[in-house]
């Protein structure tokens, strides 16, 4: 599809990534005092707010009525992988490594959006691909990783319970990315962003009634810099950010667009010091800077 201004997928890509940064750090903040699950639904009902208000005004319909069935189901899916399986692990992993750690792990968004690519859809992998793969997993590795000055041993920096819920939370993305440009063709990207946070919130929803966790979010509510760090991270993050990746894969490859979302670990890590007063070793920076390399030598 002809983009409307040149490059207009990578400039939405790389508009995506300082909203995330934003949205990752306000996330951990009000994840750390009123839970990951709580700061989930939250964030998504008032961004269906924010979507439907700008819909309304952008389109002349507050919600997305024109979608056709194969986008809702798809862009319903989507939201389900994404939102209440990739988010909510991307969310536990804030209070367990912080969220400067956890964008460092969703680097790994790219190579396994490819790994599903040449699984399911025979596409080709080549020396490349592989050597930006390992890059990837090389960086991070350098982070994460540290040997023992008492035995020798090679362990880990952070928590690994923390380590496979960010894991998890880039399997969810990579997999819902894939989805969501499949079910979402032609069709306003914002409005596609509706059906997805609604999936989100519904799935969310039912998670907090089947376990009887309606008191955490009812407190949650009445935390107030919790709840500013929730309405902050839901503007730039399920509105804006999520609105703005769907906007650049429809105007760019998938791959790119995952390329230059991916640049979060590096932009994260000057308001990680100054904000959160984060220690950050130049062994962390090296490897945040070489995991971005891996990604973007996988794709150029």
């Amino acid at each position: 599809m002809q983009p409307p201004v040149p490059y207009a997928g990578e400039l939405a890509a790389l508009a995506t990534a300082f909203f995330w940064t934003t949205t990752a750090l306000s996330f951990e903040m009000a994840a750390k005092r009123v839970g990951s699950l709580a700061v989930n639904i939250l964030r998504l009902l008032i961004a269906f707010f924010f979507l439907s208000a700008f819909t309304w005004i952008y389109r002349g319909m507050a919600l997305p009525f024109d979608a056709t069935p194969h986008n809702w189901m798809w862009l319903t899916l989507s939201g389900l992988v994404g939102f209440v399986f990739g988010d909510y692990c991307l969310f536990r992993s804030y209070t367990l490594v912080s969220a400067r750690v956890a964008m460092l792990i969703m680097t790994l968004v790219p190579p396994i959006t490819a790994l599903i690519g040449w699984i399911m859809l025979n596409e080709t992998m080549s020396l490349q691909h592989l050597g930006g793969m390992t890059l990837t997993l090389s960086g991070i590795a350098l982070t994460i990783l540290a040997r023992s000055t008492e035995n020798g041993k090679v362990g880990l920096n952070y928590p690994l319970k923390g380590l496979l819920f960010a894991l998890g939370g880039a399997v969810g993305q990579a997999v819902g990315l894939v989805i969501s440009k499949y079910g979402m063709g032609d069709y306003d990207p914002f409005a596609a962003s509706h059906i997805r946070i609604m999936a989100g919130a519904i799935g969310f929803g039912l998670i907090v009634v089947m376990f009887k966790k309606t008191s955490l979010v009812k407190s949650a509510v009445s935390d107030q810099k919790a709840m500013k760090g929730v309405a902050i991270g839901s503007f730039f993050g399920p509105f804006l950010g999520v609105s703005f990746s769907l906007l650049s894969v429809r105007y760019t490859s998938t791959g790119i667009a995952s390329t230059l979302m991916a640049i979060v670990p590096v932009l994260i890590i000057a308001p990680a010091v100054l904000l959160f007063h984060q220690r950050v070793t130049l062994r962390e920076i090296a490897g945040a800077a070489i995991s971005v390399i891996g990604v973007v030598l996988f794709f150029v």
